[in-house]
C-alpha cells in the first residue's frame, strides 16, 4: 500500500457515532464510493470488497444496540467479536462491563480501525487478523454482526457457531435480512430498525434481528 492504515483512515474518515449506537464513536466513510474507489488505488488492485471497517452496517448496529441495552449478556465475560469491521459490535461490548474482547477481522485495514475506534472511546480490544474460523478459545460469547451475506461463508459458519453453542457458549448474530442466514438454526432476540447508508444497501433502512444460536 501506499501510506500508513493509520494515516489513510484518518484522512479518509470523520469521526462519527452510528445513528442507532449514539454512545458509540467511530471512524467512519462519509462518501461510501469514494473510499471504496481510493482503497483500491492505494492497494494497487481493483474489485476490491468494500472497505467493511468504514461503515457501521445494520446487523452491527443492531447487535451493538443489543448488547448496550442488555449488558448482562457480556458483563464479567470473554468475548469474540467475529468479522469485527469497525470494532462497534466489539467496542459495545466492553463499554457494557464485558472482561475481555477480542475483536477478529482478517482484513488488516480493520486492525488498525479497530485501534483508532477502541481510543476514540476509551476501551481496550485485543485484535487478530487470524482466521478464528473453527477455533474454540473459550469465550463466553460469541458476536456476529451481518455475516451472512455470501453462500459459501454462510456453510463454514454455521457449523462453527453451532458446536460453540452446543459446549455452552452464546452466540449472538445481528442479521438485516441476509439470504443465507439460518433463522431455522436460531431463535429471534430482538428486532431493530437501523437507518443505514443507501449507497451501500437497497434503503435507508434496514429491519436488523438479534438472533442466538440454538445448541
Amino acid at each position: 500500500m501506499k501510506t500508513d492504515p493509520k494515516v489513510f483512515i484518518r484522512d479518509n474518515t470523520g469521526v462519527l457515532s452510528p445513528p442507532h449506537v449514539p454512545e458509540v464513536t467511530l471512524r467512519l466513510a462519509t462518501e461510501a464510493h469514494d473510499l471504496w474507489l481510493k482503497t483500491e488505488e492505494e492497494l494497487e488492485a481493483i474489485g476490491l470488497p468494500p472497505p467493511f471497517w468504514a461503515f457501521a452496517w445494520a446487523g452491527g448496529q443492531g447487535l451493538a444496540r443489543h448488547v448496550l441495552d442488555y449488558s448482562a449478556l457480556v458483563a464479567g465475560k470473554s468475548v469474540l467479536d467475529f468479522a469485527s469491521g469497525s470494532g462497534l459490535v466489539g467496542i459495545a461490548a466492553r463499554l457494557s462491563g464485558a472482561s475481555s474482547v477480542l475483536a477478529a477481522d482478517i482484513d488488516p485495514w480493520s486492525e488498525t480501525a479497530i485501534r483508532l475506534n477502541a481510543a476514540l472511546n476509551g476501551v481496550r480490544l485485543a485484535s487478530t487478523v487470524e482466521n478464528m474460523i473453527g477455533r474454540d478459545e473459550g469465550w463466553d460469547v460469541v458476536l456476529a454482526g451481518d455475516v451472512f451475506y455470501d453462500r459459501g461463508f454462510a456453510d463454514v459458519l454455521i457449523p462453527w457457531f453451532s458446536a460453540l453453542a452446543a459446549r455452552g457458549a452464546t452466540v449472538l448474530v445481528g442479521d438485516p435480512g441476509r439470504a443465507y442466514c439460518p433463522r431455522e438454526r436460531m431463535e429471534a432476540l430482538a428486532t431493530y430498525t437501523v437507518p443505514v447508508t443507501r449507497a451501500l444497501e437497497d434503503s435507508e433502512v434496514k429491519k436488523t434481528t438479534v438472533w442466538r444460536f440454538l445448541a
